[in-house]
């Protein structure tokens, strides 16, 4: 409970930072925060463990990671469309599904990031692109890209491994 709290302290200054800086993108990989603003002010948030890759490391293909060794927080203060699902504002946990060819971004309905991964509260399992960077990145990171008035991305770098998945605000 007490790592919640200063997860969520931490969050909101991430937030009310980058709003103040007028900002559509705010990164943070020493807490692990990242913030998407739309151009109507409102936004989708992440909050995720920081985690060192090795030169050659690959994420664990074929089963639900957390990197870190707990959930990632998703926020969003507006509907958004991801893989074709809707996602209504709130809190969630979210999770990635990595594969040598394809990754999945994985949306949960439980808010809790003590708690277990359960299949059975997935809102959104959704395909992300994919690819292979020419250095490898020596953390795990997870960032936003403001694509356009009503669209993010979501960017996730680990070692080699680049994926990312686009999101429209509905």
């Amino acid at each position: 409970m007490k790592f919640a709290s200063v997860v969520t302290v931490v969050f909101c200054l991430a937030i009310l930072a980058c709003t103040a800086a007028g900002q559509q993108t705010a990164t943070d990989s020493l807490t692990g925060s990242s913030v998407c603003t739309f151009d109507d002010g409102k936004q989708v948030s992440t909050q995720y463990n920081p985690v060192a890759a090795g030169r050659n490391e690959t994420a664990p293909w074929g089963k639900v990671w957390l990197p870190g060794g707990s959930a990632m927080t998703f926020f969003t203060e507006t509907e958004i469309t991801l893989g074709n699902r809707l996602v209504l504002p709130g809190a969630y946990t979210m999770y990635l599904l990595p594969a040598k060819k394809d990754w999945t971004l994985i949306v949960s309905r439980n808010p809790k990031i003590d708690s277990p991964y359960d299949q059975n509260l997935d809102l959104v399992r959704a395909p992300m692109q994919n690819g292979e960077m020419a250095q490898p990145e020596g953390q795990f990171k997870l960032f936003f890209g403001h694509t356009g008035p009503k669209r993010c991305e979501i960017n996730v770098e680990y070692g080699k491994n680049r994926a990312w998945i686009e999101f429209m605000q509905k």
